[in-house]
């Protein structure tokens, strides 16, 4: 099941990249709960599918391109983690914003995330070590 856990994680992550809402929305459970890293400029936590994806609109408002960039995908069982880089142009200054975030997945479903700029904080949440 973990390995469905990480191509869900995956598949969100694309989804974002293309700009489909649809498919991201999807692959977001009803209830799932978003908690963006310490000190983000909206603090959260995003709680339900309709605010996390409200977030994400206002996200790619402020930016006329954005991606973000996947590495050191760890399959922990019902939880991945995941070293991001998220690229925004436009509307000012660039941005380059790299955390780790921890989502937890269950029945094909993200029901939740939590983000944090440390990646050893992350680990710690999922019941990893470095």
């Amino acid at each position: 099941m973990s390995q469905e856990n990480v191509e869900v994680v995956r598949d969100a992550y694309e989804a974002w990249n293309a700009g489909d809402n649809h498919a991201l929305r999807e692959l977001c459970d009803p209830n799932i709960i978003w908690r963006p890293p310490e000190g983000w400029p909206e603090p959260g936590p995003f709680v339900g599918r309709e605010a996390v994806m409200r977030w994400f609109d206002q996200l790619r408002e402020a930016f006329d391109a954005y991606v973000t960039e996947l590495s050191d995908i760890i399959d922990a069982g019902d939880r991945v983690v995941v070293r991001q880089i998220w690229h925004g142009a436009g509307h000012g200054p660039e941005a380059n914003v790299e955390a780790t975030s921890v989502l937890t997945v269950r029945k094909g479903k993200v029901i939740g995330v939590e983000q944090f700029w440390e990646r050893a904080d992350a680990l710690e949440v999922a019941g990893l070590r470095e």
